[in-house]
């Protein structure tokens, strides 16, 4: 086969966590060929830093670089994370949790959750999280040893990573340019285009000038190349996620060192606090029709705990995504291929996802129509998918406390395809089988029973099942849960064990 038409030079724009990852990822894949990856960014320009809690796909992406996980967590300060905690969002003074990894496990081939659905109707009926491993250690503040979980329900439990974006950053600049991939610190002066349409090279402020074969945007929200070269055109969903600003604040380590993120629901929109060992995140995603920028700065300091350790930040937003994330030869990742506020922590995997998409469709340099076409209409589908698990968190609430809350509950548009979602739960108990979704079924299941969103009855094969051994089963998978979740160390002592942070300053050296 002739590969005299592959991709000579890539060269991505912007740094950053979405750049570097690109850096990383490619500068992996082509360490022996001939083909360049060539990164361009400015440190005079700043970067925001995109997401700090992940979720678990995040582990899979780091492995297949052939990075060791516990020098990722020790160089970037991480903690662990079991899912998130909901606090207010349905009504205030209630809370929910949304696990990682699965709930129970099937009964006499029977779906695990039509289960709990038919042991509701029971004398005494356990919670749902009675049957997540992750909803327990979290509970527990734990995290279990792996090589003694090998032989019990733990050995299945699913984690992600909180982390320090800046470090995640200088990590993966380390590992990318130990890959061979050229770095240039300079500013893009002007971005000159073939009469095809296709970019052709990138003019820098020192006077250089860098051709490439295939570009990728990781500028942010502005879209240098995709939007302000390329008019890719934007898919803007304020109108179902009013949410556009957040403020932001680092402070000092939080204790106990919680295994989860917090997402608090407030006046007009939401707190989160993501625990690292250095440091907690912290910050206040807001809709600025319902709240100035003082009192969403008064909010989040009113509610954190510890001493601040920078100035806030402000972070004004859009929500949606490019029409065309993928356009003539240039890719859109980051901010710069869009954005969905961070509520499930989806940022980092929105471009590690699209990342693995462009390499299994990787282009030539002939026409790339089909791939291009095919790319596209996946990130939409992608982004459609958790913009609607987002409104599923907001549309169901019965707060009528503020105007941002009465305004969820009563007039906020909800998309068709959320609305089937909701009538087929609702009527049936289950989901409608998707593909390659982000979020499985658990995902789901904890968000509508957080909200208050119930079927209407079990599925009717469960009557063939005795009642009273049906509880009896999910009791003691319960117990069982949390019996070995009770003996597992304390997060914080887990990682002083087995991954202390090393300094910031490490990674230089």
């Amino acid at each position: 086969m002739n590969n005299s038409a592959s991709l000579k030079h890539i060269v991505i724009a912007g740094g950053g966590t979405a750049g570097w990852m690109a850096a990383a990822t490619l500068g992996n894949i082509f360490s022996a060929s001939d083909t360049q990856i060539t990164l361009i960014e400015s440190s005079q320009i700043g970067t925001i830093g995109v997401g700090e809690a992940t979720i678990p796909p995040f582990i899979a992406v780091i492995e297949s670089l052939g990075i060791d996980l516990v020098d990722f967590i020790q160089h970037t300060q991480s903690s662990f994370k079991w899912g998130i905690q909901f606090v207010d969002w349905h009504t205030r003074g209630q809370s929910y949790f949304h696990p990682f990894g699965t709930l129970g496990q099937s009964i006499d081939g029977h779906d695990f959750f039509q289960c709990w659905l038919k042991s509701q109707t029971s004398d005494h009926p356990l919670p749902l999280m009675a049957h997540s491993k992750e909803a327990a250690l979290a509970e527990h503040g734990a995290f279990f040893k792996p090589h003694e979980a090998a032989n019990t329900p733990l050995a299945s439990a699913q984690f992600a990573l909180h982390v320090d974006a800046s470090l995640v950053v200088k990590y993966l600049k380390r590992f990318a340019m130990a890959k061979g991939v050229r770095h240039i610190d300079a500013k893009i002066a002007q971005v000159k285009t073939h009469p095809s349409g296709d970019i052709a090279a990138l003019q820098l402020d020192n006077g250089q000038q860098i051709e490439g074969d295939f570009f990728i945007d990781c500028t942010g929200f502005g879209g240098l190349l995709i939007e302000q070269t390329l008019a890719s055109g934007y898919h803007d969903w304020r109108m179902f996620l009013p949410c556009n600003k957040a403020v932001t604040v680092p402070t000092a380590v939080s204790q106990p060192l919680n295994p989860f993120t917090i997402a608090t629901a407030r006046d007009a929109g939401w707190t989160w606090k993501i625990p690292l060992q250095h440091r907690t995140g912290n910050g206040y995603v807001f809709a600025d029709d319902f709240c100035d920028d003082q009192q969403a700065l008064d909010c989040l300091l009113s509610s954190v705990e510890e001493a601040p350790l920078d100035e806030p930040r402000f972070i004004p937003f859009r929500t949606g995504v490019r029409k065309q994330p993928w356009k003539a030869n240039c890719l859109a990742l980051g901010l710069a291929q869009g954005f969905l506020e961070p509520l499930e922590s989806t940022a980092i995997h929105l471009v590690s996802k699209s990342l693995a998409l462009f390499v299994r469709m990787f282009p030539s340099a002939g026409n790339n129509d089909i791939l291009r076409n095919e790319f596209n209409r996946r990130v939409q589908q992608d982004y459609e998918e958790i913009r609607d698990f987002l409104i599923l968190h907001y549309c169901e609430t019965q707060r009528d406390d503020t105007d941002f809350w009465r305004w969820c509950q009563h007039d906020m548009p909800i998309p068709d395809s959320l609305q089937h979602k909701l009538a087929f739960f609702r009527h049936a108990g289950g989901l409608i089988p998707g593909v390659e979704t982000l979020f499985q079924p658990t995902s789901w299941y904890a968000v509508f029973n957080g909200m208050g969103v119930q079927p209407q009855g079990y599925n009717p094969t469960l009557d063939a099942l005795d009642a009273e051994r049906l509880n009896l089963s999910l009791q003691r998978g319960a117990q069982g849960i949390a019996a070995l979740a009770a003996q597992q160390p304390s997060h914080a002592d887990f990682l002083r064990t087995y991954c202390p942070a090393h300094p910031p300053d490490t990674l230089t050296k």
